[in-house]
């Protein structure tokens, strides 16, 4: 389980040093400044590679970049309109780049309009961490009555629809303001910002655009590239929507375990595989993340280990991000598991039997708070979380011989 950490680049508040300091032993990292659609050129990966190989100070480190997270996808290619074919073709030359580099795994997801989706990124736990949030209250206000998309009602229960009406009523402007800033947040440096109006206009356009149509897109997609990464040695990887379920009336199909299960048998070559989020599956009570990962281990290609806390039985509900031993997913169970595949791949004498995983998220604790690092980024709420998944790790490594 080699053992990278997520990093935005210079604007990053959580620096080089910080993650050798970790003992970290590879980086994710993605060139969030280029245009979604756009080549990656050979310069701009070549300066990426050297960023990461940089300390504060001018020193080289010893850190890599391992794992492309993520190679975006254009509303485009997704809707198969526009200049989506122009793009794949743009997708497929960065994807030739990333490999001439040297990085052998590129993660990317398929969900529609909005990435992850969060009420609040720094909700505050009775111990006085932050955390991020998902409040369905609070999304339901925002979706019935600040960006106000018609036939939004219809998609909550009516308990839901009533209280979400109540909170708005108390909402001042300033709040309003905040959790629609929240709702449509981005990542730093990301060429793409959305407006409340960019996002009403993106979801009229998916009107007409079902579930099976949008993973029949999908695996049109995969057809073209996943053959291309088979052939460059490149092993690509789906990351679960998040949340789990239905958002402002657009599909999802990256939810459960028969959501992938189709898309993997539709491409089913090696290359087409999956970012494994512990997290994202399981905000939904029905999944069961460790059994789903059974069940997927084959074609595993990229780890996110992070825990929620879900508030609720329904498929769509609240939750928090939570501790990474504590939460909906068995985390222990989980590494047990990755412990056991990883063992199977190395018997197989498979070249990627180590498999390369992330603390994903984390509370800000300590010195996080205040540092205004990327919200779930911080330093040293994701350090604590490495380090019990390092030592859940190396005991169930021992435990192997």
């Amino acid at each position: 389980m080699r053992q990278t950490w997520r990093w935005f680049g210079p604007k990053d508040r959580v620096s080089i040093d910080d993650m050798m300091q970790a003992g970290v032993e590879g980086v994710v990292s993605a060139l969030h400044h280029v245009p979604t659609g756009a080549v990656w050129t050979p310069e701009e990966i070549a300066q990426r590679h050297r960023d990461i190989a940089t300390r504060a100070d001018g020193r080289p480190g010893y850190l890599t970049w391992d794992v492309v997270e993520s190679l975006p996808m254009s509303e485009d290619i997704k809707k198969q309109q526009g200049n989506w074919r122009e793009h794949i073709e743009n997708w497929k030359t960065s994807m030739r780049n990333l490999r001439d580099s040297g990085i052998e795994v590129i993660c990317y997801n398929f969900m529609p309009v909005l990435d992850w989706t969060r009420t609040d990124l720094a909700w505050e736990r009775p111990n006085g961490a932050r955390c991020m949030r998902f409040d369905l209250i609070d999304f339901a206000a925002f979706d019935i009555h600040i960006l106000a998309r018609p036939g939004a009602a219809e998609d909550f229960p009516d308990h839901v629809v009533a209280a979400a009406a109540e909170r708005f009523a108390r909402m001042t402007e300033a709040e309003k303001e905040l959790i629609a800033g929240n709702v449509v947040f981005g990542l730093p440096g990301a060429a793409e910002k959305f407006t409340l109006e960019d996002v009403r206009e993106h979801l009229a356009q998916y009107d007409n655009i079902s579930e099976d149509r949008l993973r029949g897109n999908l695996i049109d997609f995969l057809s073209e590239v996943a053959p291309l990464a088979q052939d460059l040695g490149v092993r690509l990887c789906c990351h679960p929507d998040d949340p789990p379920f239905p958002l402002l009336g657009l599909p999802r199909i990256m939810s459960t375990q028969a959501q992938y299960q189709a898309v993997l048998d539709a491409v089913n070559i090696p290359a087409n595989g999956v970012t494994f989020c512990t997290g994202s599956l399981g905000a939904r009570p029905d999944n069961n993340p460790v059994e789903i990962f059974r069940a997927l281990a084959d074609r595993v290609h990229f780890l996110h280990l992070r825990n929620v806390c879900i508030e609720g039985t329904e498929i769509k509900n609240s939750f928090f991000e939570d501790e990474h031993l504590s939460g909906h997913t068995d985390m222990v169970g989980m590494v047990q598991a990755i412990v056991a595949e990883e063992a199977r791949r190395r018997a197989a004498g498979r070249a990627d039997w180590s498999i390369p995983m992330r603390p994903d998220h984390g509370q800000d604790i300590l010195d996080d708070i205040g540092r205004q690092a990327q919200p779930g980024y911080p330093a040293i709420g994701r350090l604590k979380g490495l380090a019990e998944l390092r030592g859940t790790f190396r005991a169930f490594e021992r435990m192997q011989g």
